[in-house]
């Protein structure tokens, strides 16, 4: 089992078994590592401690929910932008395909993808030379289905198998916010309401949470939610159009395209980053 293998693991582990708070020494025997060398190796790999992990799953992320929706999201100024999507300060950059370039369906576009490991499961990344074009987790979707639906989608495209190419990606979405490289585009395929609503994911600020309807709202369109979920959920590219961050009006977590558990990793990986940890004084994380 390899190390980013081991983090995924132990956070499914904590997941599901976040009500019964599960020690450090119960979460590092479960991926056959000693406690020791488990908090080295999760600090290392997720960039946060696993305490802080499992706080995020639990008291953190309840505080979330419960805040008034305006704190959660600010539906008038965030969602009724009309310019630019926003992630990171302007990190991400959207662009849908263009009328000319559908009617072309890719002719003359190289597309090269990679699959690499993160801390929630392995991801297979495809970039045109315009931007990220997919990216999805594997283990809940084959790299060779996901790779079958984008050459339906772009069928006169040319498929390379290059992850040299493509490893910029997940290191731009582990990196920490003084290390982020510039700008990063997507360049995603779409209807317009898809992509409307995948811009208004983009402006979900990270470690929040907004709803079906707050962005139904936002949109203009307050009785689309459903047609808003079915948008959400056809999100082509995992993590950097959080459709992690989008959950049920009543605070539930809503479905999730790559899973349940992997959604709940997701957002309190989020969280834990952006809120310190409050150890006393002479324990150590």
């Amino acid at each position: 089992m390899d190390d980013y293998a081991r983090i995924e693991k132990a956070m499914v582990y904590m997941v599901e078994r976040a009500v019964l708070q599960p020690s450090l020494e119960e979460v590092a025997a479960h991926v056959h590592l000693s406690a020791y060398h488990f908090q080295r190796l999760f600090c290392r790999y997720a960039g946060i401690s696993p305490k802080r992990f499992l706080q995020a799953l639990t008291l953190e992320r309840g505080k979330q929910l419960l805040k008034e929706p305006r704190a959660l999201l600010d539906v008038a100024h965030e969602l009724g932008l009309s310019g630019g999507s926003r992630l990171y300060d302007h990190f991400v950059q959207l662009e849908a395909v263009t009328p000319g370039e559908h009617k072309r369906q890719g002719e003359g576009v190289c597309i090269e993808y990679g699959v690499h490991a993160t801390p929630f499961g392995s991801v297979l990344v495809a970039v045109t030379p315009r931007g990220v074009c997919r990216m999805g987790f594997v283990d809940a979707t084959s790299a060779d289905e996901l790779l079958a639906r984008l050459a339906k989608e772009w069928p006169r495209s040319s498929l390379n198998h290059r992850p040299a190419a493509t490893a910029y990606v997940v290191d731009a979405l582990l990196a920490t916010s003084k290390t982020k490289p510039g700008t990063l585009s997507l360049h995603v395929t779409g209807t317009n309401f898809q992509v409307a609503v995948w811009r208004a994911l983009l402006t979900i600020p990270e470690g929040q949470l907004a709803s079906y309807t707050h962005i139904a709202q936002a949109l203009g369109m307050p009785k689309s939610s459903r047609a808003v979920g079915n948008a959400v959920g056809a999100n082509p590219i995992a993590l950097w159009i959080p459709c992690h961050r989008v959950i049920q009006q009543s605070g539930a977590l809503g479905g999730y395209r790559w899973g349940i558990a992997k959604k709940q990793m997701v957002q309190a990986w989020e969280l834990a980053h952006l809120t310190p940890e409050v150890v006393p004084l002479g324990v150590s994380k």
